[in-house]
C-alpha cells in the first residue's frame, strides 16, 4: 500500500497557533501562544510532517510570519510545508531558504497562472497547489471570494505543467467536525494523475481510515487541526492505528 501521511496542521496568526472556523477571521480559538513548541509536540508524538498556514499571510497577499516559520522550520527534524500569501517568486525563494520543504500556492494558482507554471518549472516537487473548494469551484483570497473555475479543471491544467502534489479543501467541511469529502477527494486524484492531500473535516479516526483505503488511488495523507487540538484525534493513536 501506498503511504499515507498525518500532517498536524498549526496555523499562525499574530505569532499565535489558532484555528478559524471555515476561515472566519472573527471566529477565531487560540490554542497557544508558541507555535513552534507546539510544532516540537506533534513531531515528538511521531508526527512524519508539520503543515503550517500564515493566516496574516493569506489575508495580505504575502508572508507575514516568516521569520516565525523559519524558526520552526530549524527547530524539528522533519519536514515542513507552508501555505498562505504566496504570491511572488521572491517570497517563494525566501520561505525554501529558510528550511521550508515545501510551499503550498493557492489563490495565485487561479489569479498569476503564468507565476504558478514559473515556480513549478523552478521547484517540481517542493510545491503543492492548495484548491480550496465552494461547491466544486475554486475560492481564493482566504476562502472570501469564489472563482467561475471548477477545481477539477485547475488540477488537470496544472499537473499538465508538473504540479505533483494537491492539497483539497471543502470549505463547508472545514472546522465542523463533519468529516471530509471523500468522493471528491478521490475524484480529483483521478482526474489528476497526482497526490491529493486531504484538508478539512477530518474529525475522527475513521476518517483517517477511510481517506486512507484510498492510498494507492492517490490519496496521499490529511492534514488534521481542529480535532488535534480537541483531543478527538490524538496523533500517536491515529499513526499507530494508520500502520497497522
Amino acid at each position: 500500500m501506498s503511504s499515507f501521511i498525518i500532517y498536524p496542521a498549526i496555523d499562525i496568526r499574530d505569532g499565535k497557533c489558532v484555528r478559524l472556523v471555515q476561515g472566519d477571521y472573527n471566529q477565531e480559538t487560540v490554542y497557544n501562544d508558541n507555535p513552534a513548541a507546539v510544532a516540537q509536540d506533534w513531531e515528538a508524538q511521531g508526527g512524519k510532517w508539520i503543515h503550517l498556514v500564515d493566516l496574516d499571510g493569506a489575508k495580505a497577499g504575502y508572508p507575514v510570519n516568516d521569520q516565525l516559520i523559519g524558526t520552526i522550520a530549524k527547530n524539528v527534524n522533519v519536514p515542513v510545508q507552508v501555505g498562505g500569501g504566496l504570491r511572488k517568486e521572491e517570497d517563494v525563494d525566501r520561505l525554501l531558504s529558510l528550511g521550508v520543504s515545501r510551499v503550498i500556492l493557492g489563490t495565485a494558482a487561479i489569479e498569476d497562472r503564468n507565476f504558478v507554471y514559473r515556480v513549478l518549472q523552478k521547484y517540481g516537487e517542493q510545491v503543492a497547489i492548495g484548491i480550496d473548494a465552494r461547491d466544486g469551484y475554486v475560492a481564493t483570497r482566504g476562502w472570501l471570494e469564489t472563482s467561475q473555475v471548477k477545481a477539477t479543471d485547475l488540477a488537470v491544467q496544472l499537473a499538465e505543467h508538473g504540479a505533483k502534489t494537491f492539497i483539497f479543501t471543502d470549505i463547508s467541511r472545514d472546522g465542523m467536525m463533519e468529516g471530509p469529502n471523500v468522493d471528491a477527494i478521490v475524484e480529483l486524484a483521478r482526474v489528476s494523475g497526482q497526490t491529493v492531500i486531504a484538508s478539512g473535516g477530518v474529525s475522527r479516526p475513521s476518517d483517517l481510515t477511510a481517506l486512507a483505503a484510498y492510498a494507492n488511488a492517490g490519496v496521499g495523507g490529511a492534514i488534521v487541526g481542529k480535532a488535534l487540538y480537541t483531543g478527538a484525534i490524538v496523533l500517536g493513536d491515529a499513526l499507530a492505528e494508520l500502520g497497522k
